[in-house]
C-alpha cells in the first residue's frame, strides 16, 4: 500500500503517520525545502526508516504542490491508493488572504497532484467550521446549508471542501474533525487552539485562590472537542474500508460539554479554584450589535478590552465563538466505525495530561525572559534601607544579575560592608548614598546627588520603613508614632518617586517598587500607625500607575508577609513565629522586575483582601479574635522586656494557620 501525504510536518499530521506506518506500505511526504533537514531529524528520533517514509520536495502555494516531473512520475509509478490532503492554516487569527492561499489554492494544487499522478482517493481534511455557525444540528451529508461563513477560517474551510465536491475528478472522501486537542495518553499538543487558550486565565485563578474557593466563571455554548488520537484512528479506519467514496465523516463528540463544564474540568485538571457560579453569556445578546459596534469605536473601551485579552492570555476572535450555536450529527463515522474498538475517550480521564503538558512545554510564560539579569543587567536600580533585611538581601540579588545598585541607607558603616560583599561577587556595580528619608531637605539632596551623577535612574525600590506594634488604647498619648511612621514609611518614599519620575516619563521607561505589608490587606490590629503609612503609599501607586500607564512607567506594591528582620527583633514573641527569612522576601522584589505586575500578594493575603469586602463583619470578628489572643509587648505597654515570650499552643496554631500575617 502506497500513501501521499500533505501536512505530514503539522500536528495531526504527525500522528497519522506514525498511525499508518502500523501497516504494511512506503507513506511519501510532502516537505518544504527549508523543513527536509529537521524532517529528517525527526524521522531519526522515531528510529523511521528513510525508506518507509520518503520526503518529496513541494510547496503547498504552486500548482502541483510545485512538485517536480521526475517525482511526480516516481509517485505515478509507486501508485498512490491514498492521497491524504491535511495541510492548511489552522489559526483563527490569520488573515483571509493568507488562508485563502493556503486553504483554498493549497486543497486545488493537492487535488491537482492526486489526478496527475492518478491517486486512488483523495482524503480530504476539512474541519466543523466548514459548517459555519449554523443554528442547530448540522449532519454529515449537509454542506450547503451552512450559515454565517464571515470569518476567514470558516469560509476558507467551507470553500476548499467545496473544491472537492465539485472539481474532484477522481473518488474522495471528506473529514472534518471537531476542536483538536493534545493526544489522550501523552497529552502533546504543539500549539494553542480552542480551550488552551483559557489556560492562562486557570492557571492565574489557582496562583491567586485556594483550591476550595468558589469562584465566578462563564457559561455558553457547546465545545466540541476531540484528541487527535481518536482523529487520526478514525481517519486510519475509514480510509481503509470500501464503499465509502464520496461521503463525509464527523470526527467530533456526539455529546459535548458546555464551555462552563470544560473549564471547571480543566481546573480540576490543574488543582485551581472550581467555577461554582457561572453567568450564561447569552444574556449580551440582548445588546444590539449596533450598540456594541459603537462601543468598540470608543478608544478607552478598546484599550480596556485589549488589556483585559492580553492578561488572560485570549485572543478577541475566540470570544465569538463563547456562544457557538452548532451541533455535529455523527452517525455516518459511528457507522464505519462499528466493531473497530475506536471509542472516543470521556474528556474528564485525560484532562490531567493535556494540563501537564501545556504547562511544561506551551505555557507563554515559558517563553519570556525570565531572568534577573536579563532585566537590570547595567540598569540604575535604586534600593533604599540597603544596609539590612531585606534591602541588603535584594541589592546583593540584583548586583549578582549584574546590576548598578545604588545603595541608600542612614549609616555609611553598614552600607560600606553591603559595599564589600557586592564588589566580592565582581559582576554588577554598587554606589553608595547615605539618606534619612523621614528629612525632607535630605531625601531632596539625594535625588539631587543621584540625578547628578549617574542621570537618574531605571527602577527604584522603595524598601526602607518603620514599624510600631502597639495597640491604640496604648496611643491615645502617642500621636507622634503616627507622625513618624507616615513622614519615613509615606511621605519619604514619596519624595524620591516625585523626584524620579519625570526622567523615567521623559524616557518612558521606568518601574517603582514599593515594599508595602500584608496588613493593608488583612487590617491588621495593633499596626494602625504602620498599616496607614502603608495603605497610603499603595493607594498612590495605583492613582500614579493609571497616569503613566502610557509612558511604560509601572507601578508595583508588594505587599510583603511577616520577615524576620531587625524591625521585628523588639516584638520578641515573634522570635517562635513562622516568618519569612529577608532572602525570601528578595524573591519578591525578583518576580516584580520580571513581570511588572501592578500587585504581589500570598494567597492569604488576597483571600483576606476579599473576605473584607464580601463578608466585613466576620472578618472584623476573626481579627478581634487575634487581637485578644496575642497582647501588647513590654516594650509597647514601656516596660522593661524579660526577655522571649513563651507562645502557647493555641497561639502558635492561630499564626502557623494565618502564616506571614502580623499580630
Amino acid at each position: 500500500m502506497t500513501y501521499f501525504l500533505t501536512g505530514a510536518t503539522g500536528f495531526i499530521g504527525k500522528n497519522l503517520l506514525m498511525k499508518l506506518l502500523e501497516r504494511r506500505g512506503t507513506i511519501y511526504a510532502l516537505v518544504r525545502s527549508g523543513s527536509k533537514k529537521k524532517f529528517a531529524q525527526w524521522l531519526s528520533e522515531k528510529d523511521i526508516s528513510d525508506k518507509r517514509v520518503i520526503a518529496v520536495t513541494g510547496d503547498l502555494t504552486r500548482k502541483n504542490l510545485g512538485v517536480s516531473k521526475k517525482d511526480r512520475d516516481m509517485l505515478k509509478k509507486a501508485k498512490v491508493k491514498h492521497f491524504f490532503h491535511l495541510a492548511a492554516i489552522y489559526d483563527m487569527k490569520a488573515s483571509m488572504e493568507f488562508q485563502l492561499q493556503a486553504n483554498v489554492e493549497g486543497t486545488r494544487h493537492a487535488l491537482q497532484l492526486a489526478e496527475d499522478v492518478k491517486a486512488g482517493c483523495f482524503h480530504h481534511t476539512s474541519s466543523i467550521a466548514a459548517a459555519g455557525m449554523y443554528q442547530g444540528v448540522f449532519r454529515e451529508d449537509m454542506f450547503e446549508e451552512a450559515e454565517n461563513l464571515d470569518h476567514p477560517y470558516f469560509r476558507t474551510k467551507h470553500d476548499s471542501e467545496g473544491l472537492i465536491r465539485s472539481e474532484a475528478k477522481i473518488p474522495w472522501r471528506v473529514y472534518r474533525p471537531a476542536i483538536v486537542l493534545g493526544h489522550s495518553k501523552t497529552g502533546e499538543i504543539d500549539k494553542i487552539d480552542g480551550p488552551y487558550y483559557f489556560f492562562k486565565l486557570i492557571q492565574k485563578m489557582r496562583n491567586v485562590f485556594p483550591q476550595w474557593m468558589p469562584m465566578i466563571g462563564l457559561e455558553g455554548g457547546r465545545l466540541n472537542m476531540v484528541p487527535v488520537d481518536y482523529v487520526v484512528n478514525c481517519m486510519d479506519h475509514i480510509a481503509h474500508q470500501k464503499g465509502l467514496d464520496g461521503e463525509c465523516f464527523h470526527l467530533t463528540d456526539s455529546k459535548p460539554a458546555r464551555i462552563g463544564n470544560v473549564l471547571n474540568t480543566f481546573a480540576k485538571a490543574a488543582n485551581a479554584p472550581q467555577m461554582n457560579m457561572r453567568i450564561d453569556a447569552r444574556i449580551f445578546n440582548f445588546i444590539p450589535n449596533t450598540v456594541k459596534q459603537g462601543m468598540m469605536m470608543l478608544s478607552p473601551v478598546r484599550r480596556i478590552r485589549s488589556q483585559l485579552l492580553n492578561d488572560m492570555g485570549i485572543p478577541a476572535d475566540v470570544l465569538k465563538f463563547v456562544n457557538y450555536p452548532t451541533k455535529f450529527d455523527d452517525r455516518n463515522t459511528q457507522k464505519a466505525l462499528k466493531g473497530s474498538g475506536i471509542k472516543l475517550p470521556k474528556l474528564k480521564k485525560y484532562a490531567w495530561r493535556l494540563w501537564d503538558y501545556w504547562e511544561r512545554n506551551l505555557d507563554p510564560a515559558l517563553f519570556v525572559e525570565r531572568s534577573l539579569s536579563g532585566r537590570v543587567k547595567d540598569k540604575r536600580v535604586m534600593v533604599t534601607g540597603a544596609s539590612s533585611g531585606i534591602g541588603r538581601s535584594t541589592a546583593l540579588m540584583l548586583a549578582e544579575a549584574g546590576a548598578h545598585v545604588i545603595a541608600v541607607a542612614r549609616g555609611l558603616d553598614k552600607l560600606k560592608e553591603v559595599e564589600k560583599e557586592i564588589k566580592a561577587l565582581k559582576k554588577g556595580k554598587v554606589s553608595l548614598y547615605t539618606c534619612d528619608l523621614a528629612d525632607e531637605k535630605s531625601a531632596d539632596k539625594l535625588v539631587k546627588n543621584v540625578t547628578k551623577d549617574l542621570g537618574g535612574i531605571d527602577i527604584l525600590v522603595n524598601n526602607a520603613g518603620r514599624s510600631i506594634r502597639r495597640s491604640i488604647a496604648l496611643s491615645y498619648d502617642r500621636f507622634h508614632d503616627f507622625q513618624r511612621t507616615m513622614q519615613l514609611n509615606y511621605f519619604g518614599c514619596l519624595k524620591l518617586i516625585m523626584g524620579f519620575l519625570p526622567g523615567m516619563a521623559e524616557r518612558k521607561s521606568g518601574h517603582i517598587i514599593n515594599i508595602s505589608s500584608i496588613g493593608v490587606l488583612t487590617n491588621a490590629p495593633r499596626f494602625s500607625a504602620y498599616v496607614a503609612s502603608k495603605a497610603a503609599l499603595d493607594a498612590f501607586s495605583r492613582c500614579a500607575a493609571c497616569e503613566y500607564n502610557d509612558l511604560n512607567v509601572a507601578f508595583t506594591t508588594i505587599n510583603m508577609p511577616l520577615v524576620r528582620t531587625p524591625m521585628i527583633a523588639p516584638t520578641k514573641m515573634y522570635q517562635n513565629m513562622p516568618t519569612i527569612s529577608s532572602e525570601e522576601a528578595a524573591f519578591f522584589v525578583k518576580d516584580a522586575i520580571i513581570r511588572r505586575p501592578q500587585r504581589i500578594a500570598t494567597r492569604l493575603g488576597i483571600f483576606a483582601q476579599v473576605m473584607h469586602a464580601v463578608a466585613p463583619k466576620s472578618m472584623e470578628v476573626l481579627m478581634n479574635t487575634a487581637f485578644n489572643m496575642f497582647p501588647d509587648s513590654a516594650a509597647a505597654r514601656g516596660e522593661q522586656s524579660d526577655g522571649p515570650r513563651e507562645v502557647s499552643a493555641e497561639q502558635m496554631a492561630f499564626a502557623s494557620l494565618m502564616r506571614g500575617v502580623h499580630w
